[in-house]
């Protein structure tokens, strides 16, 4: 898989947030950035700048060194993205949205589901019961949903993530 922008963008909003995206830009193909440096750049705190570091330091998409300046005493520490590691976090993030399409759809199928005419809540039938089947938002009876094309949608969004996952 070719990494483009658009995709590392992607795993970025996943695992650490979208106000995270800025500064990968700013430290993407560089290395050894000063956090005040990547603070300035994308006109942050500095706070808020490490914040969003040690979020993607979690999940291993930087790296940093730390060197003790000479005049003031404290630790400044130097900051690199690692490229390397986007690859493994798409398909990483890929068997996780797998799982929870697994269990999604075991849910789906195992469960009836129960909604009011204006889809005010969903509920399944031990909640529809608890409520004598009337909408607890607005009041009117609950019928039994037909979710047929929500367990077509999801089985063929498994079956797109096995392909992708088998490349």
């Amino acid at each position: 898989m070719k990494l483009t922008n658009k995709v590392i963008e992607e795993v970025i909003s996943e695992v650490a947030g979208e106000e995270v995206i800025p500064l990968v830009k700013a430290l993407k193909n560089k290395k050894n950035v000063s956090e005040f440096t990547l603070a300035s750049n994308i006109k942050q705190e500095i706070n808020t700048t490490r914040n969003m570091l040690y979020r993607l330091y979690d999940s291993n998409l930087v790296s940093f060194i730390r060197r003790k300046d000479k005049k003031k005493g404290w630790y400044i520490y130097y900051w690199t993205f690692n490229m390397k590691r986007v690859k493994y976090l798409i398909y990483d993030i890929k068997k996780k949205r797998l799982e929870k399409l697994k269990e999604r759809l075991e849910r789906e199928q195992s469960s009836h589901f129960y909604t009011c005419e204006q889809k005010c809540m969903r509920l399944d039938f031990d909640q529809a019961t608890n409520f004598n089947f009337k909408c607890p938002e607005c009041g009117d009876l609950m019928d039994q949903e037909d979710n047929s094309d929500t367990i077509k949608e999801i089985e063929k969004e498994i079956k797109q993530l096995e392909a992708d996952l088998k490349k």
